[in-house]
């Protein structure tokens, strides 16, 4: 299995470019809550070990490296509201939650790995985009562990907030547990009513 390292981040600072973030953003798929991304500037002389896809770590390892990250990197979180995705899409929340995060880097980097095959079109600054880029690159891997972090514990004080939908442990996705309980319970404001699931319980005949 392949881990991500830090080539990609050598080539552009071979290129003369010196802080180099790694974006990613969590939260596409759920039918409520936000979407996350973060923007992380790691430094290669002292990078926690491990660093890897958020969606390969378990829970345990994730907060541990979320800790560890928050104590030796420059790093910043943001989020893209319910109300946003269904006004624009979701493309478009990611991509401005995206951008909120790197604007939010202070310092600002002068170069940008974002996850993906697109770059958002508010950036400025030269950016790559890397396809499957949290499995590439340690910048966009610590970037995915943040965003995934910030994000499940904020849907655990959401599900206190609105129990039954389970989102302490389904984060808002699909599950049946949330799928049931759509139907049980109904829809409420962290709902995203553009997801046809929701969509259909709001509009069914």
């Amino acid at each position: 299995m392949t881990t991500p390292d830090y080539e990609i981040e050598k080539a552009a600072l071979a290129q003369g470019y010196l802080r180099i973030a790694g974006v990613d953003e969590v939260g596409r798929g759920p039918l409520a809550g936000p979407v996350v991304a973060a923007a992380v500037i790691l430094n290669p002389a002292n990078m926690p070990e491990g660093l890897n896809d958020s969606k390969k770590l378990s829970a345990k390892r994730r907060a541990a490296l979320d800790t560890a990250l928050r104590g030796c990197a420059e790093f910043a979180v943001a989020e893209a509201s319910v109300a946003e995705i269904d006004e624009h899409n979701i493309l478009r929340a990611s991509h401005l939650a995206m951008e909120r995060a790197v604007a939010a880097l202070d310092p600002p980097p002068d170069y940008l790995l974002i996850d993906g095959n697109m770059i958002p079109r508010g950036l400025a600054i030269p950016a790559q985009a890397v396809v499957k880029g949290d499995a590439h690159s340690v910048s966009i891997a610590a970037a995915s562990i943040l965003a995934k972090n910030w994000r499940d514990q904020l849907m655990v004080d959401l599900a206190q907030q609105h129990p039954g939908y389970g989102w302490e442990t389904n984060a808002g996705y699909p599950s049946k547990q949330h799928k049931d309980a759509l139907r049980n319970l109904g829809v409420t404001p962290h709902h995203r009513v553009s997801f046809k699931p929701v969509h259909n319980m709001l509009y069914q005949e």
